[in-house]
């Protein structure tokens, strides 16, 4: 048991810590910007799509963005930061000009500078999962006596913001080394008391009674790439996260034996009076490529993309240890895509530490 994933040790099973505030998410926007809404340097603009920065000279000196067809401008008298995380920030760096030469001007876009790592190093906590069916019915489904079960939780939850609805359903994890002979962790799990794969979107699965362990591979070796379709900013990057591609299949092992792990938590005695046996990848699925096979038919990810724009002084580094992008001043880029490696857990606090740095940092230069 480890009461604090961040503490000492990451190492064991325990409940996630979680930024909820009153029974309620607390998101950087209630935490952050809700408090500043009424500064009179604050002007939030809603429904709007950055279509590119504007540089002049080597300088950034704003952006263009659009609000149903019409283009608007917004000036910079000190710095543009980019904040689109790590699919969008770097597609509008390189609709902006900044990127690789050869991929910029095969759509004819104005080369400011050219970075090649914009857009590489895309990486992600790939996720995979067993499933099992329950032979008692205390989880939750789509039934409607499932859901009917529900509405005292949900008056409790109106009336005191307390019970099941004041927290998230994946309460309870692990960090887990994949191999005893490991240093550290290199697998997270969590446990949910429903049947839920392929990220939700099998919504006749969530129909019948079950629970499931889910396990991500916490340091992957494989990394993806954001690019651009074309050189129309309404038109969605391609995305390839290029999972299991690394040479020596690191990641595939890692996935395969947290897999295994996970079965022989489930296979428990604690479970027997629950069990009503496994649903995926099934019972007789045993082999490396048949394990491997099945995994695959239900892959899903856990939304921590970054890397895109990473931090560094190497060939594919886009920004400095200051946040500033290679080449151009007075533009920083603040969110995820900097991180060189992926966390070996959530993104979300290291987002908003990444955050609070650049505030930091910005406070600094400007005294």
């Amino acid at each position: 048991v480890n009461n604090d994933f961040n503490g000492a040790t990451q190492e064991g099973v325990g409940y996630y810590q979680c930024t909820i505030r009153n029974g309620e998410r607390c998101s950087v926007a209630k935490a952050y910007l809700a408090p500043a809404r009424s500064n009179p340097n604050l002007t939030v603009v809603c429904h709007a799509n950055v279509s590119k920065i504007l540089i002049h000279n080597g300088v950034a000196t704003g952006i263009e963005y659009v609000i149903n067809g019409k283009t608007h401008t917004a000036s910079a008298k000190r710095e543009v930061l980019l904040c689109a995380g790590a699919i969008h920030s770097p597609q509008i760096l390189m609709l902006s000009g900044i990127g690789d030469r050869a991929q910029l001007e095969q759509f004819n876009i104005p080369v400011h500078v050219d970075l090649p790592g914009v857009g590489e190093n895309l990486q992600e906590h790939v996720d995979a999962c067993v499933l099992v069916s329950s032979k008692k019915r205390d989880g939750f489904t789509l039934r409607p006596t499932s859901l009917a079960k529900l509405v005292p939780h949900i008056f409790n939850y109106m009336r005191k913001r307390k019970g099941k609805l004041a927290s998230t359903i994946t309460e309870a994890g692990a960090f887990l080394k994949s191999s005893p002979e490991l240093v550290r962790p290199d697998i997270q799990m969590h446990m949910v008391p429903l049947l839920f794969d392929d990220c939700g979107r099998d919504l006749k699965l969530l129909w019948n009674h079950g629970y499931s362990l889910h396990v991500c591979v916490l340091r992957p070796e494989s990394k993806g790439s954001v690019r651009l379709k074309s050189a129309d900013w309404r038109d969605a990057p391609l995305i390839d996260f290029n999972f299991f591609s690394d040479p020596e299949g690191k990641d595939k092992k890692v996935l395969l034996d947290g897999l295994r792990v996970a079965r022989n938590i489930l296979a428990a005695p604690a479970f027997s009076s629950y069990d009503g046996g496994e649903l995926h990848p099934g019972s007789t699925v045993m082999s490396d490529d048949e394990l491997f096979a099945k995994a695959k038919e239900r892959l899903g990810l856990v939304y921590h993309p970054v890397g895109t724009c990473k931090m560094g002084q190497d060939a594919l580094a886009v920004v400095d240890s200051e946040l500033k992008v290679h080449g151009i001043a007075q533009l920083r880029v603040v969110d995820a895509s900097i991180m060189p490696r992926l966390v070996s857990g959530n993104t979300n606090a290291p987002t908003i530490a990444i955050a609070e740095k650049a505030a930091d940092l910005i406070l600094q230069s400007s005294l």
